[in-house]
């Protein structure tokens, strides 16, 4: 059985990630054009109850991989099963999330099937049957448009980018038997990421820089809080042990694309910008005003962080309690 697009979810402990709706949604636009069916592949333990959501995102079936040794990521285990639903079901595209986890799987899938990957893709687009991707390089110095080679096409797709829509299918289950290969891997241990939001999928982020002086970002937690979003860092920051390496953005950190992007104490160096310059509308604060980061900001407002982020908690708190 053939499915010319294929989808491949990303399924946590609550439920799937947000990402996962997004490529379903744009999965489901290339097979409208393509006069197509859109398969979505759900890997887990006890996702079943979960899965059949996805048939309100476009979803002809459901491909479900269910066993209690998926209950946790294993890329050889993931990465033998998908390759061989692609070698059974010949797809000519293949999407994914740019999640750590997934940007992993379209690498080693791609590698596996002699296929060609385009990752972090803002856009896509089709030529005939031929996918036109749309991503930044070289540190977001330029946009490209790039035509994959070769079938299936892989691409995996930038978070908050592309949107989601409600396109009901018959979304029928499938249980796919599955041989778990021999793991590499073996958990030691398990430790759980206390962080309420993910960053790459925040509508609100709220970064901070070197200028936030020491460890101490609870000005930027109370103001991400009530904006219900998430805080990010740079390197900077991170290389002094101020924020854990999870909430880095930037070239050597996680992408973001939110709604609303705060810059706090933050220079503007090209790195970080190539984290989050694809932001719908970026905020800076920063008491120098010759900082480059107000070269790339929709609003910018000059001052000392201690003072401004406080206030603008302050009225956002106020806004939101007299709403």
């Amino acid at each position: 059985m053939t499915s010319n697009v294929l989808v491949i979810t990303e399924y946590a402990e609550n439920g799937f990630r947000k990402s996962s709706y997004e490529i379903a949604s744009e999965g489901r636009r290339l097979a409208d054009k393509l006069n197509t069916s859109m398969d979505a592949i759900v890997l887990g333990s006890g996702v079943l109850s979960a899965a059949s959501g996805l048939k309100s995102y476009g979803a002809d079936r459901i491909l479900v991989c269910e066993s209690a040794e998926l209950a946790n990521f294993d890329l050889d285990r993931f990465t033998s099963i998908l390759f061989d639903i692609a070698i059974n079901r010949r797809p000519k595209i293949i999407l994914l999330g740019a999640s750590i986890r997934d940007k992993q799987l379209a690498t080693r899938l791609a590698a596996k099937l002699d296929a060609g990957l385009a990752m972090e893709c803002t856009e896509l687009a089709l030529d005939g049957e031929k996918l036109i991707a749309t991503r930044s390089m070289y540190g977001s110095k330029l946009i490209a448009k790039v035509a994959i080679e070769g079938s299936p096409q892989i691409a995996t797709l930038r978070s908050n980018v592309f949107p989601t829509a409600i396109v009901e299918k018959t979304g029928a289950i499938e249980h796919l038997e599955i041989k778990l290969a021999a793991s590499r891997l073996r958990m030691i241990e398990k430790k759980q990421n206390n962080c309420k939001l993910d960053l790459t999928e925040a509508d609100v982020v709220v970064s901070g820089g070197r200028g936030m002086g020491g460890p101490d970002f609870s000005v930027l937690e109370e103001l991400s809080t009530v904006l219900c979003g998430a805080v990010g860092a740079t390197r900077s920051a991170v290389d002094e042990g101020w924020r854990p390496h999870s909430d880095q953005v930037g070239q050597t950190g996680k992408v973001v694309s939110p709604t609303l992007y705060i810059a706090v104490g933050i220079s503007g160096a090209i790195q970080h910008i190539a984290g989050m310059g694809s932001s719908k509308c970026i905020v800076a604060i920063n008491k120098d005003p010759e900082a480059p980061i107000f070269r790339y900001a929709d609003y910018g407002l000059i001052g000392d962080l201690f003072d401004v982020v406080p206030a603008i908690t302050k009225e956002v708190r106020n806004a939101v309690e007299n709403k």
